[in-house]
């Protein structure tokens, strides 16, 4: 097996806004939006379309990703803002986590300017697709639980946090391969590969999956394959990863937002006997050696190879944890400190009852974690660069 992890496919610079609902709902007043036109799935064409989509999100306490018109829309809220430039992508943040335990990666790249320069750790290399310097930035929005949004239609009440990202990015759209990841696989342990959610042209995207193909020849039989999957722009296109990838794939990741797409049916997470229903519902339909779905309050993985993973999936609801709890300026003692914490006592009952109603099922409970400021955002990535501890090299912590 390689020693290197190589991760992907597309990195983003991601505006991440301080979190403020008097801002959100002076906006709504501005733009005279009225409670019963709140919906996720209009498309968002200008700030307007923008705020009632984030209003529809925060009165469900749901996350999610969305496409927006133009660029231009992300930088005209963020510039109302407190913002914060960071780095992210699944591979990118999943490589961050990795390098707060001393663990290096290798990136595949479709962008790059001089954020991505100045932000990137020491610790990671990169291959890249792009031939110049872009910057089409992600609009990353976390909201608090118990926020409350007032307008002239009344108030919204969040009932838990989450995070949604708005953008408009052409080279991860267009997903570009760079002719070095072939080089960059043969040495892997494992791959991750993650990021043709955000492509909206079919044919376009049958050309990128045969080049990974192409690419994937080179990877070492025994390596790792981790794919993580997201909100799909266009949902059937999920249809044409698995056409290509399933036969390689041997950790297929989702969060709940994703699960419920999927069984298309609201999900209780906490409810033992629906839970296992819906994970044997995905399951066939994405019919994997291992299927796992991360939650707040649990994470689980079900197929024929899952029970292999406990490890790796306790390492990565520890990696999550200790983001939600430190943000991205946490140490391997920090990581170390989380697994001292107590567990999340519903989490871990639904865990026990599916185990034990699904032969192979592995699961983990997530930690309890109290916290006013909570980080939301990339918790799905750090947990993916947790599950990836275990398939890294001998790694020297930073103490």
């Amino acid at each position: 097996m390689g020693t290197t992890l190589v991760l992907g496919l597309g990195g983003t610079v991601d505006y991440e806004v301080r979190w403020d609902a008097d801002i959100v709902g002076s906006l709504a007043e501005q733009y005279g939006i009225r409670r019963t036109e709140l919906t996720t799935m209009a498309p968002i064409v200008d700030e307007r379309s923008l705020v009632v989509t984030i209003l529809a999100f925060v009165i469900d306490g749901a996350g999610g990703e969305r496409f927006v018109e133009s660029s231009d829309v992300v930088k005209q809220f963020a510039d109302r803002f407190t913002t914060e430039i960071t780095l992210g992508g699944t591979g990118v943040r999943a490589g961050i986590a990795l390098d707060r335990l001393g663990i290096p990666s290798v990136q595949h790249l479709v962008s790059i300017d001089d954020h991505v320069r100045r932000l990137m750790p020491a610790s990671i290399s990169w291959v890249s697709s792009a031939t110049e310097d872009t910057l089409d930035p992600h609009l990353i929005v976390q909201y608090p639980a118990g926020t409350v949004v007032r307008f002239d239609d009344g108030e919204i009440v969040s009932p838990s946090s989450n995070r949604l990202i708005f953008a408009n990015d052409p080279p991860n759209r267009s997903m570009a391969i760079a002719p070095e990841l072939g080089d960059a696989l043969s040495d892997a342990g494992a791959f991750l590969v993650s990021g043709f959610n955000t492509m909206q042209d079919e044919a376009l995207l049958e050309r990128r999956l045969t080049e990974l193909d192409a690419a994937l020849a080179q990877l070492p039989a025994d390596a790792l394959v981790y794919y993580e999957d997201a909100g799909f722009y266009v949902r059937r296109f999920a249809e044409r990863i698995w056409a290509h990838l399933l036969p390689r794939i041997d950790v297929y990741g989702m969060n709940e937002d994703e699960l419920q797409e999927y069984v298309a049916r609201p999900v209780d997470l906490l409810d033992p006997a629906d839970v296992a229903a819906a994970l044997l519902e995905v399951h066939r339909i994405i019919p994997v050696p291992a299927l796992l779905v991360h939650t707040q309050h649990w994470a689980i993985a079900v197929g024929p190879t899952a029970a292999r993973h406990r490890d790796a999936l306790s390492s990565a609801v520890q990696m999550a944890a200790t983001r939600f709890r430190l943000g991205d300026g946490f140490t391997a003692a920090d990581f170390e400190a989380t697994a001292l914490l107590p567990k999340n006592a519903a989490g871990g009952a639904v865990v026990d009852t599916v185990e034990k109603a699904i032969p192979g099922v592995v699961g983990v409970s997530a930690f309890k974690i109290n916290t006013a400021t909570p980080t939301t955002i990339g918790l799905g990535d750090c947990f993916v660069g947790g599950f990836l501890v275990d398939h890294a090299p001998v790694r020297e912590p930073q103490l």
